[in-house]
């Protein structure tokens, strides 16, 4: 029985590897290109934003919304997403695949920057393999559920037979001094021991993302997402007849979320200019290592709604899991540290279904061989 269940699990990893192997590297180094996008793509702009003096304060959106006017009077403004002190503003515009990035101290426009650029190309790929949203996730999600089994059912197969001391070199160490063949099957096995945890972290949480059901399974059993409260955000609104400009309402929510509501990394703010007919207004905040916190505020009273989320430090299981989901699948849950782990993890990932493909096929090019060189014996 143990030998059949065995042979069950090699044919299962071989096969569902073979199945899902070339999504498996597009995804892996796509994933890749993702880690760093922040620190690649920003950080010219980063540098280009002059150093200020202690204590200089950022220009509110309003400011910035008229200043921005001024030079494209054509543009119209959707959001401004402050990223803290010594950093440019992103703002989005309307219409438009182009971004605005400016100086939050004196408006000066930094750059004007296309969306559709090479992490926008290498997203697209790793969503849904640059294919029509509708036919490409539901392929990710169901090839990053094969990818979820063959991980496991590789650990199966790593496992040593026996815990004696060549058993366990051969397993957590890579022999670089015999054959390439050797080498890369220790490649295989032992980099997929060691990116193992990560690479199922991974799985799952992409999984989490593609499949509702198991979105709401997992949250459920973790203890569930709190119950939004009785009191709508209808019965607030009524409250209050007069509307406020837009931009008066946010630069009222800018000030607010930074002094009163932020906890974590309190400067970086994304706030939303409302439209004429807009009763709410959205903005974010305590954007740190993966996870952030959505706000909605009664435009007119600029009161925050019971809708809106608290603190993730307050968050029972089931809603930390579901607001660190994104943070636990990119690596940014525990800082620079944890990207580079991401990143080596991702890298091996990619390797994974390229050597097993060799083993595969180095194993069924002897079998061959094998068959050739039986010889029948001859008449008598």
């Amino acid at each position: 029985m143990k030998k059949t269940l065995v042979k069950i699990n090699a044919w299962l990893h071989l096969w569902l590897g073979l199945a899902s192997g070339i999504i498996v590297v597009i995804l892996s180094i796509t994933g890749c290109a993702l880690v760093f996008e922040e620190e690649i793509k920003y950080s010219w702009l980063y540098s280009a934003s002059p150093t200020t003096e202690s204590g200089s304060e950022m220009l509110s959106p309003s400011v910035l919304y008229e200043r921005i006017k001024a030079v494209h009077p054509q543009k119209e403004m959707e959001s401004f997403w402050y990223y803290g002190h010594g950093k440019p503003v992103k703002v989005s515009v309307s219409d438009g695949d182009t971004l605005l990035f400016v100086n939050p101290y004196d408006a000066h426009i930094l750059a004007e920057v296309d969306h559709e650029d090479f992490f926008h190309f290498m997203d697209e790929g790793h969503r849904h393999l640059w294919l029509p949203s509708e036919i490409g996730r539901p392929i990710v999600g169901w090839a990053t559920l094969l990818f979820f089994v063959i991980t496991l059912s590789g650990l199966i197969l790593w496992w040593p037979k026996r815990w004696n001391k060549r058993m366990i070199k051969q397993s957590f160490t890579i022999d670089w001094k015999t054959k390439w063949k050797r080498i890369n099957y220790d490649l295989h096995n032992v980099l997929g021991f060691y990116s193992l945890i990560l690479a199922l972290v991974m799985a799952f949480t992409a999984m989490m993302m593609s499949f509702p059901w198991l979105r709401k399974s997992v949250i459920e059993l973790a203890g569930g997402y709190p119950r939004p409260p009785r009191q709508t955000t209808t019965e607030i609104i009524q409250e209050n007849s007069v509307k406020t400009d837009a931009l008066q309402v946010a630069d009222a929510i800018w000030h607010k979320v930074r002094t009163e509501i932020a906890m974590q990394n309190k400067d970086a703010v994304i706030v939303h200019i409302p439209e004429d007919d807009d009763n709410l207004v959205y903005a974010c905040t305590d954007m740190y290592r993966g996870s952030w916190r959505d706000l909605r505020f009664d435009r007119y009273s600029m009161e925050l709604l019971p809708s809106s989320q608290k603190p993730i430090s307050e968050a029972k299981s089931g809603e930390w899991i579901s607001r660190s989901n994104f943070g636990l699948h990119t690596g940014y849950i525990g800082g620079l540290t944890t990207k580079i782990l991401y990143f080596l993890a991702s890298l091996i990932c990619a390797t994974l279904p390229i050597t097993g493909f060799y083993v595969w096929w180095h194993k069924g090019k002897n079998a061959t061989k094998g068959k050739r060189k039986v010889v029948k014996p001859a008449l008598a």
